[in-house]
C-alpha cells in the first residue's frame, strides 16, 4: 500500500510540475500532504514535514543570501573590471575573441544564475561577432559551456540536490572541484579550436579578422547602472567575495553564515543608508524568496516521503526490480545519461521527485546517495541547462544571439554531452565515484 502511495505521489508530482499545470511549490506540497492523509497519518503529516524542513532550512537560508550577495556585487560593479579586461585583452582576433567569450560566461557564472551570466556575457560581446561577421552559435556555444560546467555549491542544481538528499552542499561539491577543473580544461580547449577554425574560415574573406588589430568593443552601462556602480570599492568587494569562497570551500565556516555576514558587509560596504540598503535587498527579493520557498516546500516533501515510510517502501519494491550486476554502476550510468536527461526533466521534478528514488533504490545495494547526486550534477540541468526547453536561459541564449533553437541544439548539445562524459571518466580516475 505504501509502495502504490509513494509511486502514485512521485509520478503525480512529476507529472503536475513538468506539465506546468502548477509551481513546483504547489505540487511539492499539496500532493505529498494528500498522500499522507490518506494513508491515515493524520497530524502527524505536520510533523513529517517540518522535520523535513528543519533539514533543508540552512540550504534555503544559504541561497536567500547567495543570491542577495551576488547581486549587490553585480549592482556595484565588482565584475566590470573583469569584463572591461577581457574585452580589451580579445582585440578583433576571432580566436581570442571565442576564448574571451568563454572565460566572460565563466566568471559572470559566479553568483550561479544561467540567465545572468547569458544576459550579461552575449551583449557585451555580440557586437564584436557581428562586426567581424563570425558565426554567433561559437558565441552561444562556448558561453553555454562555461555556464554549464562551472556548478558551484550555491547554483540551483547543487542546492536542490542538497535539499532533496538532505546532504550539505559542500560535501556534494569539495569531491567535484578537480573534475570540474577537468571539464574546464576541456572547454576552453574547445573554445580554442572553434575560434582557430573561425579564424581560418575568415582570413581570406576579410584579413583584418584575423590580425592583432588593438580595436575593442567598449560595454556600455545604462544610467540606472551607472548610479549603483562602486568604482572605488572593487578592490575591497574581491577581497571579501574572495574570503567567503575560501572559506566556504575549507569548511571553517558554514555556507549559510558565510553569506549572511558578506550580504551584510556588503551592504554596508557599498550602500549607506537604510532606504540605499532596502532598494537592493527588494531588487532581488523576488528571485531570492521564489528558489528558497520550493527548496524549503522539497524539505516538506521529503520529509513527509521518510517519515510515512513511502520513500523506503517504493525502493523497496524498486531494489526487486533491479538488476544486482547493474546497480553498483548507477552512479556511472547516470553521469553519461545526466545530461541528455536535462531535456526531458526541468531541475524541480528531477532533483526533488526522481532523485530521491534513484538515490534510494542505489543505497539498497550500497551505493552513497552521494555519489548519485554528484553524478547527476555531472550533467542534468548543469551542463544541459543551456540546451533543454525547459530553461528560460535556452531561450534568452538563442534569442540574444538570433538563433533558431534546433540550431542552437544542434551545433551546441554534442559539445555539451561531451564534457558531461569527460566529467564522468573524470569522477571515476579521481575516485569520486566506481567504474
Amino acid at each position: 500500500m505504501l509502495a502504490f502511495l509513494g509511486f502514485i505521489t512521485v509520478v503525480t508530482v512529476l507529472a503536475l510540475i513538468m506539465s506546468r499545470r502548477v509551481i513546483p511549490l504547489v505540487a511539492l506540497i499539496v500532493v505529498p500532504a494528500a498522500a499522507a492523509l490518506a494513508a491515515g497519518f493524520g497530524r502527524r503529516t505536520g510533523e513529517f514535514a517540518v522535520g523535513g524542513i528543519q533539514q533543508t532550512a540552512s540550504v534555503a537560508a544559504m541561497f536567500v543570501f547567495a543570491i542577495v550577495y551576488f547581486g549587490v556585487m553585480t549592482d556595484a560593479g565588482l565584475l566590470d573590471p573583469i569584463v572591461n579586461a577581457i574585452l580589451r585583452a580579445v582585440g578583433t582576433r576571432p580566436t581570442r575573441i571565442v576564448v574571451g567569450s568563454a572565460l566572460l560566461a565563466l566568471l559572470v557564472h559566479l553568483d550561479g544564475s544561467g540567465v545572468v551570466t547569458i544576459m550579461v556575457t552575449v551583449p557585451a560581446v555580440l557586437p564584436l561577432y557581428d562586426r567581424l561577421q563570425m558565426d554567433r552559435r561559437l558565441l552561444a556555444c562556448v558561453a553555454s559551456m562555461a555556464a554549464g560546467v562551472n556548478v558551484l555549491p550555491w547554483t540551483g542544481p547543487v542546492l536542490r540536490a542538497s535539499a532533496a538528499l538532505q546532504i550539505p552542499a559542500m560535501t556534494l561539491f569539495r569531491p567535484l572541484i578537480p573534475v570540474q577543473i577537468v571539464g574546464l580544461v576541456f572547454v576552453f580547449g574547445v573554445a580554442y579550436f572553434l575560434g582557430r577554425r573561425e579564424e581560418q574560415r575568415l582570413t581570406p574573406l576579410t584579413p583584418v579578422s584575423a590580425s592583432a588589430d588593438p580595436q575593442h568593443h567598449d560595454r556600455t552601462l545604462s544610467p540606472a547602472e551607472q548610479a549603483l556602480r562602486r568604482p572605488g570599492r572593487f578592490w575591497s568587494n574581491l577581497l571579501l567575495t574572495l574570503t567567503i569562497i575560501t572559506a566556504m570551500v575549507s569548511g571553517v565556516v558554514d555556507p549559510a553564515f558565510a553569506f549572511m555576514i558578506g550580504t551584510a558587509l556588503a551592504l554596508l560596504v557599498n550602500y549607506t543608508g537604510a532606504e540605499a540598503q532596502r532598494a537592493r535587498i527588494d531588487a532581488h527579493a523576488r528571485t531570492a524568496l521564489m528558489m528558497a520557498a520550493i527548496l524549503l516546500a522539497a524539505g516538506a516533501f521529503m520529509g513527509i516521503l521518510k517519515g510515512t515510510g513511502m520513500l523506503t517502501a517504493l525502493a523497496q519494491t524498486a531494489l526487486g526490480l533491479t538488476s544486482p550486476r547493474l546497480a553498483p554502476h548507477i552512479p556511472v550510468l547516470l553521469g553519461v545519461v545526466s545530461m541528455p536527461l536535462s531535456l526531458l526533466f526541468d531541475p524541480d521534478s528531477f532533483y526533488l521527485g526522481a532523485l530521491p528514488v534513484i538515490a534510494r533504490v542505489a543505497s539498497g545495494f550500497g551505493v552513497p546517495p552521494q555519489q548519485v547526486a554528484q553524478a547527476a550534477l555531472l550533467g542534468q540541468m548543469t551542463t544541459g541547462f543551456p540546451v533543454s526547453p525547459l530553461t528560460p536561459a535556452t531561450f534568452l541564449v538563442v534569442g540574444l544571439c538570433r538563433l533558431d533553437l534546433a540550431e542552437h541544439q544542434r551545433f551546441t548539445a554534442p559539445w555539451l554531452f561531451a564534457a558531461s562524459i569527460i566529467m564522468t571518466i573524470a569522477c571515476v580516475l579521481f575516485g569520486v565515484f566506481p567504474l
